[in-house]
């Protein structure tokens, strides 16, 4: 059935209600110019078999990350989702259900968003999480504004290890109210940069723990530095298993954590949807962008949730709302929260010994290899390398044998002069005959 199974007559009828003669009247206003005087180009009606064998075709073209080895990272990372996560968030009642725009209604919901909160607060060391947001690059532009607010000054100062799409994404967002950004040039070990960036119009400083070179750095003395200068410190995370080994962003005195939650619960999905996770100092707490779920009792003394916090432009006045974010990413959250749930603190730590000694092992087998350095001085599971070629070549002849190999950092960042830089990831998933294929591969690419 059409989706609008509209005959002629329906047309006429409906043209005649609005005193138009054809369709080509609504049109008007619309230069002659800029219309179009046939069909777009697109393939024209097929069968549903056509279509499903078509996108196959397609489909087929792709290497997926988990029929090669792989060693992609750069902000997405490949973990194993146990099949229970899947099996679950396909439970109707979840997959169905949407914002809770009657949240008395919508316990379920709620509560898993609680726990979600609760999670995410024990994971970045921080007292309150909100109920997620889109992604990490939008959680980021959201901790910028808010610190905007809170510190009514007019200045972020980002540092050269960001990962340069939060960046812009963090750009395009609040350059349109009028923040300024000062971001610094893209540095491997060089975090603490921005401590000599700081100035009395500074309202936040951002900065990337593992970075995008995936280096890992204690912020602990860039916090001491923009808290004595009245700035805030936004750090931002893009490997959310990295906090099952590191210290804790709230432990190092962060007052905004901006972090990707794809890690866990999350496949890579060809890019999305992805969840973000946002947490935030206590006393900040009505600044903080989304929703905030709580805990209470109702009439009878039962325990029950509400929305304690909603401050979006489709509940309160717009021009008193500190989002327009107007959703949070549900179903992704709800995979975070069973994954976490099923491995609790102590099988998150595990998960992050051995990412850490995948990575290890990785960097090991590379740097035998003559030609390649290792530039992350250190790391989680992520590491930059230098080769003695253009990395965007070397990737793609490793592609063509069907080996994944990373992600160039001039992909990120074509403009940083850094075409012979390769990010390389490895996670829980990589077998060591991963590593062995790599090495040996990319051994005889660079030799040739």
């Amino acid at each position: 059935m059409r989706y609008l199974p509209l005959t002629p007559d329906d047309r006429t009828a409906m043209l005649a209600a609005i005193g138009a003669k054809t369709i080509d009247d609504l049109f008007v206003d619309v230069p002659e110019s800029a219309r179009l005087d046939g069909p777009v180009d697109l393939p024209r009606v097929a069968g549903e078999l056509e279509v499903e064998r078509a996108l196959s075709a397609m489909a087929a073209k792709n290497a997926t990350a988990g029929a090669v080895p792989f060693f992609c990272g750069a902000g997405a990372y490949k973990h194993h989702v146990p099949a229970t996560v899947d099996h679950v968030i396909q439970r109707s009642e979840f997959l169905t259900s949407y914002t809770p725009y009657q949240p008395e209604i919508a316990q379920g919901t709620l509560q898993y968003l609680y726990e979600f909160q609760t999670q995410v607060a024990n994971l970045t060391g921080m007292p309150v999480a909100n109920a997620s947001l889109y992604d990490g690059s939008t959680a980021m532009a959201e901790g910028v504004l808010m610190a905007t607010r809170v510190t009514r000054r007019n200045k972020a100062v980002i540092s050269g290890g960001v990962h340069p799409h939060y960046v812009k994404a963090t750009e395009t967002v609040v350059h349109a109210v009028g923040v300024e950004t000062e971001v610094l040039a893209p540095a491997f070990d060089a975090e603490a940069a921005v401590i000599d960036q700081i100035g009395p119009d500074t309202a936040c400083v951002v900065v990337q723990t593992p970075n995008v070179f995936g280096t890992a750095t204690d912020v602990t003395k860039i916090a001491e530095a923009a808290h004595a200068a009245g700035a805030l410190l936004i750090v931002v995370v893009t490997e959310a298993v990295s906090m099952g080994l590191l210290k804790s962003p709230g432990e190092m005195g962060a007052d905004i954590v901006a972090a990707e939650g794809q890690s866990i619960g999350n496949a890579l999905n060809f890019g999305g949807p992805y969840v973000g996770l946002f947490a935030t100092r206590e006393k900040l707490i009505r600044q903080m962008p989304g929703r905030l779920t709580g805990e209470t009792v109702d009439a009878d003394g039962e325990r029950g949730f509400v929305l304690t916090l909603s401050t979006r432009e489709q509940h309160i006045r717009r021009d008193k709302a500190t989002s327009n974010i107007c959703t949070n990413s549900g179903l992704c959250t709800l995979a975070f929260t069973i994954h976490m749930s099923l491995l609790g603190e102590t099988g998150l730590r595990k998960l992050a010994l051995l990412n850490h000694e995948k990575a290890v092992a990785t960097r090991d087998a590379l740097t035998a290899i003559p030609g390649v350095e290792v530039l992350t001085p250190r790391f989680f599971n992520e590491f930059a390398i230098r080769l003695p070629k253009n990395a965007t070549e070397v990737v793609d002849a490793l592609a063509a044998h069907h080996i994944l190999a990373g992600v160039p950092y001039s992909r990120l960042a074509p403009d940083a002069d850094m075409d012979d830089v390769l990010l390389v990831a490895a996670t829980e998933t990589t077998l060591d005959a991963d590593i062995q294929i790599l090495a040996k591969s990319l051994s005889k690419v660079l030799a040739a």
